[in-house]
């Protein structure tokens, strides 16, 4: 102001040569088409604008134009966030107008959220590990495969299991927010952790066993659960009897039964913490042996046909 004052305010000559130079008068708009420069090279190289809040356009880049060099591209896009800066005034809708254009992301917080609920429906299609109508197990150390898969490529790579483990431990996108939670459940998202869904398989799995073995859960130790494919191929199952009659479901398929019954007799597995005496009763009323007669014995053959 001072040097306007000084050399301009008395001088109309000065003023009409720099407005014959293309002097721009307004100081945020040459600034706001850099930023709008930056971005929209930002997003042509990364796919997005999720820009670090560290981030700044590298000098000497030719993918970059040079004006926009040194520009803090992830400190102004984090002011725009919070305070709106470059928004305001009568330019300010259609600058967002802009920005929507490009896809700049406003709450980081709703984007990191729809993009796990995005992981967890993808995974609910593409898993066979979900219940039919239980809860969606998904490995604390799954990691959204990338090219060749039917994962879309914004997913490539999403640590969802990592996420999950977070969610159900620390909060993560859900505190003090039941809309998300609810969300969350409606997808069959598993708050109890793997721990419990491995009950679940062990207890769905010995129920049906018991059913089909008259109330008894005496079950060998090698016994896997089988697929029709398994016995077909051995002739047991005919050519006319079908997958939707097999009473075992399929995401129990291969399951080791007998094995983990062996862990629940012998090491208390499934069986600490508050829930140990209702899942003993539920093994009572199945009818588990607890301690059964040593000795080898043969297979029951209606517990796999």
């Amino acid at each position: 102001m001072e040097w306007w004052k000084l050399h301009l305010r008395e001088n109309p000559e000065r003023v009409a040569e720099l407005n014959q130079l293309g002097f721009v008068w307004e100081r945020l708009q040459p600034e706001w088409n850099l930023i709008l420069t930056a971005l929209i090279t930002y997003s042509s190289i990364h796919g997005d604008l999720l820009v670090p809040i560290n981030f700044v356009v590298p000098r000497d880049d030719d993918s970059w134009p040079k004006a926009t060099w040194g520009i803090g591209l992830g400190k102004c896009v984090y002011r725009m966030r919070i305070r709106n800066d470059f928004l305001k005034g009568p330019k300010g809708a259609t600058r967002k107008s802009q920005l929507d254009g490009l896809g700049f992301v406003w709450d980081m917080g709703e984007y990191a959220f729809d993009k796990f609920v995005a992981a967890l429906q993808h995974y609910s299609t593409f898993s066979k590990s979900r219940y039919d109508d239980g809860p969606l197990k998904v490995p604390s150390t799954f990691v959204a495969p990338g090219e060749d898969s039917p994962w879309p490529r914004e997913l490539w790579g999403y640590p969802l299991g990592a996420k999950c483990s977070a969610v159900r431990q620390k909060g993560l996108y859900v505190k003090g927010n039941p809309r998300r939670q609810e969300q969350l459940s409606a997808i069959g998202f598993c708050w109890e952790g793997n721990a419990s869904l491995g009950w679940h398989q062990v207890v769905h799995a010995a129920a049906i066993y018991s059913q089909m073995n008259n109330r008894n859960l005496n079950v060998p130790i090698a016994f896997r659960v089988p697929s029709p494919n398994v016995l077909r191929d051995s002739g047991s199952v005919g050519e006319t009897d079908g997958d939707d009659a097999w009473p075992w479901p399929e995401h129990l398929w291969n399951f080791p039964l007998g094995q983990r019954l062996k862990d629940i007799r012998l090491k208390g597995a499934y069986l600490n913490g508050t829930n140990a005496a209702k899942r003993r009763a539920q093994l009572d009323a199945l009818g588990f042996e607890w301690n059964p007669k040593r000795g080898r014995r043969k297979q029951e053959i209606s517990s796999s046909c």
